[in-house]
């Protein structure tokens, strides 16, 4: 893998992805790779939105309170 320097804008995580973008992957690596950093982000956000949760106090109750 070729090694570079990439000055900002980019952030680490676009620079670390446009390193990757330089290996030619199969069809199937890629769809493994897409559902990698698809998990990756769902974790963070459910991490996220677990913490406003626990934060603003709500509870199975008071969700049943909003939708109805």
């Amino acid at each position: 893998m070729a090694t570079f320097s990439v000055q900002p804008p980019l952030s680490n995580v676009q620079a670390e992805l446009l390193k990757l973008f330089s290996v030619d992957l199969p069809d199937s690596q890629l769809l493994e790779l897409k559902r990698v950093m698809a998990k990756f982000l769902m974790e963070r956000a459910r991490d996220k939105a677990d913490a406003i949760w626990d934060e603003k106090g709500y509870s199975d109750d008071k969700l049943k309170q909003i939708l109805d």
